[in-house]
């Protein structure tokens, strides 16, 4: 189990040790989930993709602000870890076709579920940071 594992949302898993080491962090695969999903770009493109498969100039245009350079790096990083399938297409040019796989699919579920906390409670966080901002 990882740092971050829960046996359930009250109740912290016994197996934390403490000190927590810099080992036990970059091993963690919670640690190392949260990194891959909570850069700038994956949830968006996991979101299209969810919708359906989309061509790389598709996905090029879908997202405003995203560089080409940052989209390859991003759906090679999906890629690699097995969220997202790369399919070359014959033609002039070839044509690559990037799709949601198994695993993406199991991890949009929880994408969603996140998603939604996060605007059930906007106002607590923003009160909260509001508060904090105000003492310090």
């Amino acid at each position: 189990m990882s740092p971050l594992h829960e046996a359930s949302a009250d109740v912290p898993a016994a197996d934390v040790t403490v000190p927590v080491t810099v080992d036990d962090h970059e091993r963690c695969p919670a640690t190392a989930l949260l990194r891959r999903i909570g850069d700038k770009w994956s949830p968006v493109l996991l979101s299209l993709l969810a919708q359906h498969s989309y061509g790389f100039n598709e996905l090029d245009r879908a997202v405003q602000g995203l560089s080409r350079r940052m989209l390859v790096r991003t759906l090679r990083s999906l890629e690699r870890d097995g969220l997202i399938s790369r399919t070359l297409h014959a033609g002039t040019p070839p044509r690559a076709e990037y799709a949601l796989t198994d695993l993406g699919r199991s991890l949009r579920a929880l994408l969603i579920t996140l998603g939604q906390w996060a605007v059930d409670h906007e106002a607590d966080l923003l009160s909260a940071r509001a508060r904090y901002d105000a003492a310090y």
